[in-house]
């Protein structure tokens, strides 16, 4: 098993022991299992998603699910260090805010390379927000 530590400037949100752990790294998505090569990585953002085994009798699994934006990840052994800005429960990501947000971001102007940049972040991060509220629907 691992031991997955999500944690943001706030508080530690997650503390669990867990079977696997997906990551969003900043250029691409990262599958973590025990006894996984020790490494650093930097976080994009997108879904972060834990797998808890429920029960030890019937084997079952959940997978609970966070949005993560930018931040850290470390794994050492058999623990998975997260450290990132926000992590938000998928459950209280909502579909219809996050698209209100990305057509907002969309019809906003962008001059010069700066401002493009920008925007093309948050577009990045709202069409994130939407992936994920949409899957814990």
């Amino acid at each position: 098993m691992l031991q997955c530590i999500v944690v943001t400037p706030e508080r530690t949100v997650c503390d669990e022991p867990a079977e696997f752990v997906a990551l969003p790294l900043y250029d691409g998505e990262l599958g973590v299992a025990p006894r996984h090569t020790p490494l650093i990585g930097r976080l994009g953002c997108g879904e972060l998603r834990i797998t808890l085994k429920t029960s030890e009798v019937s084997q079952t699994s959940e997978v609970c699910r966070f949005y993560v934006e930018g931040g850290f990840v470390e794994v050492h052994g058999d623990v998975v260090s997260v450290l990132t800005g926000r992590a938000i429960p998928a459950a209280e990501l909502d579909p219809a805010v996050a698209e209100e947000q990305l057509q907002s971001v969309r019809r906003r102007p962008a001059r010069g390379p700066e401002e493009i940049s920008a925007r093309m972040r948050l577009a990045d991060q709202y069409r994130a927000q939407l992936r994920i509220s949409q899957r814990a629907r």
